[in-house]
C-alpha cells in the first residue's frame, strides 16, 4: 500500500493509505472527506466542551443578551424545560450569553469529556508520529462515539438550533466564520506532490511508479492557490539536531585550544628556577637591551 503523509501548508494533517491503481480524482475525494471530517470532529468537540460548561445553546434571538435585556423583552426559552440532562442540571451562567447555563451534573460532565478526549485521540495529529493511518472509517466512528455521548446526556435531543445538532444533521452554517476558511468543497480540492498537481484524469501510478510500499508527502489545498512550498531538504528537527551537534563542536574546540595555549610558561610563577634566582639575588636581573 502506498503511505500519504497529508499536509496543509506545512502542517502535519494524517497518514492516508491507498493503492497505485487509484484514479487521481477517487484519491483526492477520498483524502478530502477525511480532511475535512476531522474538521467536523474538532469543531463537535469545541462545542461539547461548552455544553459541558454551561448546557445547551440560547435561541438566536436571546443570544448575547443580559437577563434585564431578556426580562424586558419578554424573551423565553421554550427548550430550557424539554432539554434537562440526565440526572438533573446544575447552574453554571455562561458570561457571553450564548448558552441557558444549565449544565449537566459531575457524572454526566465526566461522560461528554471522556468521549471528547477518545475521538480527538482517534483523529489527532500525533497519528503521525505513531505512524497510525486515519480512515474516513475512523472519522465516522469518532463522529458515532460524539452522538452517543450526547444522546446519553440529553436523551430527548438537543434543541434544532444548537450548533452541535446542525453538525450531527450536517446543517451547520459555517459562512463567515474562521472554520469557513479551513474547509476545502471538494470540487476545489487539489492534491500535489513533488511541486506538482495530481490531475484527476490520470492514475497516482502516472506519477510515483508501481511501487506499492511508496511513502509520500501530498499537500492538499483549495485550487486557484498554486504549487504550495516545497518541503525542506532537511526536517526542522534534523536541522535543530545539527545546530545543537555544531554548537557542541564549537564550545570543544574552545576548550581544545584554551588547554593547548601555553602562554603561562612566561609568567613568573611558572619559572621552575624561580627560588633559586631568590636566594642567589639574581630574581630582578634582566637579560637582553632595555
Amino acid at each position: 500500500m502506498v503511505q500519504l503523509h497529508v499536509k496543509r501548508g506545512d502542517e502535519s494533517q494524517f497518514l492516508f493509505t491507498t493503492t497505485v491503481d487509484v484514479p487521481v480524482e477517487e484519491l483526492t475525494k477520498q483524502v478530502t472527506a477525511v480532511y475535512n471530517g476531522r474538521l467536523k470532529v474538532d469543531r463537535i468537540c469545541s462545542e461539547m466542551e461548552e455544553l459541558a460548561e454551561h448546557g445547551v445553546t440560547l435561541p438566536l434571538n436571546m443570544q448575547g443578551l443580559t437577563d434585564e435585556q431578556i426580562t424586558e423583552l419578554k424573551l423565553r426559552d421554550d427548550w430550557a424545560v424539554k432539554c434537562v440532562p440526565s440526572g438533573g442540571a446544575e447552574f453554571k451562567k455562561d458570561e457571553i450569553g450564548r448558552r441557558n447555563g444549565h449544565a449537566p451534573n459531575e457524572k454526566m460532565k465526566q461522560v461528554l469529556q471522556k468521549t471528547i478526549e477518545e475521538a480527538k485521540s482517534l483523529i489527532s495529529k500525533k497519528q503521525v508520529q505513531a505512524n497510525v493511518c486515519v480512515t474516513l472509517e475512523m472519522v465516522k466512528e469518532a463522529l458515532d462515539q460524539l452522538r452517543g455521548a450526547v444522546m446519553i446526556v440529553y436523551p430527548m435531543g438537543l434543541p434544532p438550533h444548537d450548533p452541535i445538532r446542525l453538525e450531527f444533521e450536517d446543517r451547520e452554517d459555517l459562512s463567515g466564520t474562521q472554520a469557513a476558511l479551513q474547509l476545502i468543497a471538494d470540487s476545489e480540492a487539489q492534491l500535489w506532490w513533488a511541486a506538482k498537481e495530481l490531475h484527476r484524469g490520470k492514475k497516482l501510478t502516472e506519477y510515483v511508479g508501481k511501487n506499492e510500499k511508496t511513502k509520500i508527502i501530498v499537500k492538499i489545498q483549495k485550487r486557484g492557490q498554486g504549487a504550495p512550498a516545497r518541503e525542506p531538504v532537511i526536517s526542522p528537527e534534523d536541522q535543530k539536531q545539527m545546530m545543537m551537534y555544531y554548537c557542541r563542536r564549537e564550545e570543544e574546540l574552545k576548550k581544545l585550544q584554551k588547554a593547548d595555549d601555553d602562554s603561562y610558561l612566561d609568567s613568573e610563577w611558572a619559572d621552575r628556577h624561580s627560588l633559586k634566582k631568590q636566594f642567589q639575588g639574581l630574581g630582578d636581573i634582566k637579560w637582553g637591551p632595555r
